[in-house]
């Protein structure tokens, strides 16, 4: 049986921030289970979109582009709902190219068997585990990411491990309980990230930042 083609919602040709010190592309992945406050790709979170990008036309200029993009980011949406992306990265970096990978971590068995294939991971840990239900909209997956973060230090695969400093986790106490967490891990690399409102003043999933609190 043929292997699903990559479901794309968005494409950056060039950009030089989301790869650490290389020019790359990024491929937008649709689908996102999560449901985030400040979630900027509202767009991506149905598995579906009303004007899916075709993959094998990212795969031609990809191919046209050898030489002049060092990688292909991967983001999302959450890249790793998908089970196409596995072949989508193979596809990829047989073109020569370093592969990245953004993800939420929320399916750590799918991105335990990507790293062997990816040569840079961005990982939001949005939370401690147990606070992930409010932060996110679903009742789980903060156990999930954080058996991801475990996994990806162990791998040794170059990474950074993000928090977005929503308005709920932005105080002294909780950081320096993530901080302790995250250090329990071993060696990483950990940036705090702002919190910036959602474009176009997209509804904050039916709950206000200001009734979330883990003070």
């Amino acid at each position: 049986m043929a292997t699903q083609a990559l479901r794309v919602g968005g494409f950056t040709r060039m950009t030089t921030i989301d790869y650490p010190d290389h020019l790359a592309a990024v491929v937008f992945c649709q689908g996102c289970p999560l449901r985030c406050h400040y979630c900027h790709n509202p767009e991506l979170l149905p598995r579906r979109s009303d004007e899916p990008l075709a993959w094998s036309g990212i795969l031609d200029f990809l191919a046209a582009r050898r030489g002049l993009l060092d990688a292909v980011v991967f983001s999302g949406g959450e890249p790793t709902l998908q089970r196409s992306l596995a072949q989508a990265v193979t596809e990829v970096k047989a073109m020569g190219y370093l592969i990245g990978l953004h993800t939420a971590g929320i399916y750590p068995e799918r991105l335990q068997r990507l790293l062997p294939l990816v040569d840079w991971v961005g990982l939001d840990i949005k939370a401690l585990a147990q606070d992930y239900p409010p932060l996110t909209g679903v009742p789980c997956g903060g156990e999930s990411a954080w058996r991801s973060a475990r996994l990806l230090v162990a791998s040794g695969v170059p990474h950074e491990i993000r928090t977005t400093l929503y308005p709920a986790i932005d105080n002294e106490d909780y950081r320096n309980r993530l901080r302790g967490a995250l250090a329990a891990l071993g060696e990483h690399i950990h940036n705090w990230q702002p919190c910036r409102e959602p474009p176009g003043n997209q509804p904050d999933h039916g709950r206000s930042k200001n009734q979330i609190s883990f003070y």
